[in-house]
């Protein structure tokens, strides 16, 4: 995966201990209801459009911004849906992080799906009832963006990213 200039410029300082980043998913639907997935490169599966954010720039901003990167869709960010912190992950390279996780409802307005970056090996558009195998966390996200209303879900003080909503699913 590609690495900004900015945490570029933090891994040559700290080298390659734990960072904790602001990231951002983008739960993107269409006018027909489908979801929008891209297969990773680097793992190989199916996941939400997401990112880093870069200074100075806003949440919502960050997960338009990374939708049109990766899939060449131009989407508007509609409401916050999640906000938790993930369990530290480490890259195949070394890298350490820990991602505070902000969600966003998004629906596109424009564009066609396609693979537009290296992060990605496929992208697509898929219905509910048909998605590719996906993780917990990422069908939690698509869960919470499918909730009616504007109230974002957070993980408690204390909780370990735990939804009662979902008993059989920590979020992290």
């Amino acid at each position: 995966m590609p690495i900004s200039p900015y945490l570029k410029s933090l891994r040559a300082d700290l080298g390659r201990r734990c960072l904790l980043l602001p990231g951002v998913s983008a739960v993107v639907f269409d006018d027909r209801s489908r979801l929008l997935l891209a297969q990773r490169s680097d793992n190989h599966e199916w996941s939400l459009i997401s990112g880093v954010m870069d200074p100075g720039e806003q949440p919502a901003e960050t997960a338009v911004r990374e939708v049109y990167e990766e899939t060449a869709v131009h989407a508007v960010a509609e409401r916050l849906t999640s906000v938790f912190t993930q369990v530290p992950y480490t890259y195949p390279n070394g890298d350490e992080c820990e991602f505070v996780d902000i969600s966003f409802r998004c629906r596109a307005v424009g564009g066609e799906a396609r693979v537009n970056d290296d992060e990605s090996l496929s992208v697509g558009w898929f219905g509910l009832d048909a998605l590719p195998p996906i993780s917990e966390t990422t069908r939690h996200r698509i869960e919470l963006a499918l909730r009616p209303g504007d109230a974002a879900w957070f993980a408690p003080p204390g909780d370990i990213g735990h939804d009662p909503a979902f008993p059989n699913g920590a979020v992290r």
